[in-house]
């Protein structure tokens, strides 16, 4: 038996950095993805498709250790960055995108993330489950975007 846990998240912020500065960091996948924490092993299947292998996450009482593998397609013209989830990998499926536009001394940068995560616990137990997963991977990619920003070289207040 297993919980699916759904995820829907979007996130728009500016930063000093220039459109291609960020478009080469958040392009080279194995660079965007030193930014984000408890990434365990990032593993470069071929073919633009990496797996995520992360650390255990949670509570005593419920934790997960996601893996999960997805294929990145980057457009230097459109300044963006899709990916897409690759099936029978893990135990997520995870999709979204980058989008980075360019303004007069800054850049503002758009990022959606869609997916699910399947947690290996009695279904009685999704209204715990739920949203501590959620939680925790809300958690993590927003110190994902704080990391991020500091190496854009901060926010702008907009």
């Amino acid at each position: 038996m297993s919980i699916t846990v759904h995820l829907d998240l979007g996130y728009e912020f500016t930063v000093k950095a220039s459109a291609k500065a960020v478009f080469d960091v958040l392009s080279d996948v194995p660079r965007s993805a030193s930014h984000f924490p408890n990434v365990e092993a990032l593993t470069d299947l071929g073919d633009g498709v990496f797996q995520w292998d992360m650390e255990e996450v949670g509570t005593p009482q419920v934790n997960i250790r996601t893996v999960y593998a997805s294929r990145y397609v980057s457009n230097r013209t459109k300044k963006t960055v899709t990916w897409s989830p690759v099936p029978d990998v893990g135990n997520a499926r995870i999709g979204g995108s980058w989008l980075i536009q360019a303004n007069k001394g800054s850049t503002t940068i758009t990022l959606t993330i869609e997916g699910q995560v399947e947690v290996p616990l009695p279904s009685l137990m999704r209204v715990v489950v739920e949203p501590v997963v959620a939680v925790e991977f809300e958690r993590l990619v927003e110190a994902y975007i704080d990391n991020l920003i500091d190496t854009f070289g901060g926010e702008v207040e907009v």
